[in-house]
């Protein structure tokens, strides 16, 4: 029963970046930007074909897409395991695991539907006269980062397995 808490993180999360994705869709032309924080962010709306920050956005291939599947169905298979075979009382792991979770499912749900990511969030800042932008990003992207974050600070407060060095 415990482990619905952590269930509720990732369905939140799909939730969240279905809604402001739609949003987005709905409001923002494509390629349409809307400043929020002059020279530092603003609301876009990109539609991004490949992974994370665009990587193999242009590739004409159709391996691309299908590998791109591929690869975040292994990503939730193995994070569904790994959820479940780690203790529901280690609530940063658990944390972490299921914002991953969410993000690779709200990513993967607009692969499947429409070939393509939204991605919204543009970071970026003016220097030397010309603005150097992050790559577009969204909630799910979000999510995958922070929850990766979470799993590193969870291996910090670990002890490291008898035999094994660890490295500070």
């Amino acid at each position: 029963m415990k482990r619905v808490h952590y269930l509720s993180i990732s369905i939140s999360v799909i939730l969240l970046d279905a809604i402001s994705k739609w949003l987005v869709s709905t409001r923002i032309d494509t390629h349409e930007a809307i400043q929020i924080i002059p020279d530092f962010f603003q609301l876009v709306h990109v539609r991004n074909t490949g992974a994370a920050f665009g990587i193999g956005a242009n590739a004409e291939s159709q391996l691309v897409p299908f590998l791109l599947n591929v690869g975040a169905i292994g990503v939730f298979c193995v994070v569904v395991v790994y959820a479940l075979r780690s203790a529901v009382t280690d609530r940063l792991l658990q944390s972490g695991l299921h914002l991953i979770l969410g993000g690779a499912i709200g990513n993967l749900l607009d692969r499947f539907r429409f070939k393509y990511v939204v991605d919204f969030l543009d970071v970026y800042v003016s220097w030397g006269g010309r603005e150097h932008h992050w790559p577009a990003f969204n909630v799910a992207d979000s999510a995958i980062c922070i929850g990766i974050g979470l799993l590193f600070f969870d291996m910090r407060k670990k002890p490291a397995p008898e035999g094994i060095s660890a490295v500070n």
